[in-house]
């Protein structure tokens, strides 16, 4: 396991966080489509890591993507995200992980045609915390 600058054991993210937000954060879980809080948020603001508080995204960034889930086309800045291989479910795809303390966010794919990076984070609303702003 890498080294995060936020660490706690096991049972402290079990006490700081609901079973459902466990299960996505630190379990790599994954909540129903369409069933996110976040998923129609409209306001502007900033999308933090639920576990951490970390920044993650930025409201301009976010688009429909129409998976079912929020997606953004870039993260608030490249080193706030961590991306690792997934093999899981018999594929090939691409992790994405706080940086700050290793929390499962989601996981990105290239497929966000009409985007200015070509790219789709596709975040559990389980995993984000929304701060709004300008």
């Amino acid at each position: 396991m890498s080294e995060y600058d936020v660490q706690r054991p096991e049972h402290e993210w079990r006490e700081a966080l609901s079973p459902e937000e466990y299960h996505v954060l630190r379990e790599a879980g994954t909540e129903r489509a369409f069933t996110g809080e976040l998923l129609d948020e409209e306001r502007a603001g900033l999308y933090t890591c639920r576990a951490c508080g970390a920044e993650l995204f930025r409201s301009g960034t976010k688009f429909d993507s129409g998976c079912g889930w929020p997606s953004f086309y870039e993260a608030v800045r490249p080193e706030a995200v961590q991306l690792l291989e997934d093999r899981s479910l018999g594929m090939v795809r691409t992790e994405v992980r706080c940086a700050r303390c290793g929390s499962h966010l989601g996981h990105v794919f290239p497929d966000g045609f009409g985007t200015p990076t070509g790219d789709r984070y596709c975040m559990n609303s389980l995993s984000l915390g929304f701060e709004p702003g300008d």
